[in-house]
């Protein structure tokens, strides 16, 4: 990879890949250019996947509308926004055709430990769902409710201003149009709620509040709670890896061990325990696959010298000798 490229280009090049693929039957596993194009950069896989969704949503879209497909043609570069809203006009010619997908009861979509799922949605948007989540999605004529139970999710939204588009979390409430963003619960009350956007522009209150909405941009996040001032913070950078879990990852950039323990241990039976207060409080980097702790322990022995033993249940990192 000669260039780092931004979330959008990846996402575009990947509905690229995925419209070829859907044209051309690729065989996805075996075919060398695709591979060479997943392989260059680990967000890649999870872009394609996403893409594939949509693809199937809107085939899904056709099927129930009675609508045949096109006969293939040599694909043009496709928009990857024009995906997410082709899928969404097949469900509306599924809607015309008496399948009343809009007036479906609410859905309720959620994760097991270490489980993430990426789901379409009956509107054309997806929703990347991770570890122990659960949410409910209702589709209705005037609008598109989401309420977080707990847990994190990120959303791709597909656009339609008549229908807003609003997560719930506890009394915080984030409101878009056509956009992309990430909505996280702390696991109390009082630790609150995580907005991060990641395209377009969203809208954030806390209901009940007299508090002024915060509109918050691409590359921004902020933290909402009824016990703090919320500040909105520009950090695309830290967004980008904060959000590697929709790939299966974990991106480390300077996180201290206790830290990095902790969003090992959100994945994984086997929970990490770091034995030295002061090991705990070092600094690591590094890019990990969410269900292998141990390649983590593993790295943080050869480089910070520490020993690690582990069981059925725990794997403990100490120290190998007192410095």
């Amino acid at each position: 990879m000669t260039s780092f490229q931004s979330a959008n280009e990846i996402d575009d090049a990947a509905a690229d890949w995925a419209a070829r693929a859907d044209a051309r039957g690729l065989d996805v596993e075996h075919d060398p250019q695709l591979q060479a194009w997943l392989d260059g950069d680990p967000r890649r896989r999870g872009a394609f996947l996403r893409a594939q969704a949509a693809i199937s949503f809107l085939d899904r879209g056709r099927a129930l509308a009675g609508t045949p497909a096109a006969a293939p043609k040599a694909p043009a570069r496709p928009d990857r926004r024009a995906l997410i809203a082709g899928a969404g006009g097949a469900c509306a010619a599924a809607l015309v055709g008496g399948v009343g997908l809009w007036a479906a009861r609410p859905q309720r979509l959620d994760t097991r430990l270490g489980e993430i799922r990426r789901v379409p949605l009956a509107d054309g948007s997806l929703v990347a769902i991770n570890t122990q989540t659960a949410l409910d999605v209702a589709m209705k004529t005037g609008s598109r409710q989401i309420v977080l139970r707990q847990g994190e999710a990120w959303f791709q939204v597909a656009k339609d201003p008549e229908r807003p588009f609003v997560v719930a979390a506890g009394k915080v409430r984030v409101r878009a149009v056509g956009t992309a963003f990430s909505v996280r619960r702390g696991d109390r009350e009082a630790d609150g709620v995580d907005v991060m956007v990641t395209e377009g522009v969203v809208e954030t209150w806390i209901q009940g509040e007299a508090a002024p909405r915060q509109r918050l941009a691409a590359g921004s996040k902020i933290l909402l709670a009824s016990t703090a001032s919320p500040q909105v913070a520009q950090s695309p950078s830290e967004i980008e890896r904060s959000l590697a879990w929709r790939n299966g990852e974990i991106a480390l950039d300077g996180e201290s061990l206790g830290e990095a323990a902790r969003l090992f241990n959100r994945y994984n039976s086997r929970q990490i325990v770091i034995d030295d207060p002061r090991l705990a409080e070092e600094r690591f980097i590094g890019l990990f696959q969410t269900n292998d702790p141990d390649s983590f322990a593993a790295a943080v022995a050869a480089t910070l010298d520490a020993k690690v033993s582990d069981d059925q249940r725990t794997i403990r990192i100490s120290r190998d000798r007192v410095s």
